[in-house]
């Protein structure tokens, strides 16, 4: 059965290490990446600092990239494709030796977090023991396996999904709203502050697990 797996690495043993360092508040958030050979890999990611001059310099000079181009300048964040070079041989090993996908991957500070999607659990196991025979410092935060159902892949539990699916079928989402809270209790015969529990962690997950990695594990 296939794993989700959030790993953390620290940013001194990974791609984009100078300019992490040599940056106020560099912030990374790849939203694509690829390897085509044992070499390199390509992401395309978004990255934002304080100052976005600084940042671009930072990287133009980094070691770990090569062939930096801006595909896009919004001002305050800015979407780059580049190649990475250095420090990069787990991203090498989940994508071409295990044959995983990268969900999520975000570096800030001194952290980078990644979100996995494993064929099983023997290729993450085969990801840690490697991480552990190369000397990079792998932190895993949380394992789950993807059910049989599609929400899984969100962390989702079935009763969350059950009660984020009813909520919006039944216009609870809606401006105004078709059904309340309790009109949710009520089909779902559990509390009002149950309703309210599951809405609330189910909201997080989806949002921690569709758009960003986090450290902390919020499912019930």
């Amino acid at each position: 059965m296939s794993t989700i797996a959030e790993i953390e690495l620290p940013a001194k043993e990974f791609a984009l290490r100078t300019a992490l360092e040599r940056t106020s508040n560099a912030e990374f958030d790849v939203v694509r990446v690829a390897a085509h050979d044992s070499d390199h890999v390509m992401p395309y990611l978004w990255v934002s600092a304080d100052d976005m001059d600084a940042l671009d310099s930072a990287l133009r000079e980094d070691r770990s990239v090569e062939e930096l181009t801006l595909i896009e300048d919004l001002d305050d964040e800015r979407l780059y494709r580049m190649h990475w070079v250095d420090q990069i041989h787990v991203v090498i090993h989940i994508l071409v030796e295990e044959q995983a996908t990268i969900l999520n991957l975000h570096g800030k500070d001194d952290r980078w977090r990644l979100r996995i999607l494993f064929p099983d659990r023997n290729s993450l196991s085969a990801t840690y023991d490697f991480c552990q025979d190369t000397g990079l410092s792998i932190d895993v935060r949380n394992i789950y396996e993807i059910s049989d159902t599609r929400h899984g892949l969100y962390g989702l539990t079935e009763e969350q999904h059950e009660t984020l699916m009813m909520a919006l079928e039944g216009g609870y989402y809606d401006v105004p709203r078709g059904s309340t809270a309790d009109d949710l209790a009520d089909n779902l015969s559990i509390s009002h502050q149950a309703v309210s529990e599951r809405l609330r962690r189910g909201h997080r997950s989806l949002v921690k697990n569709a758009l960003a990695v986090s450290p902390n594990d919020g499912r019930s």
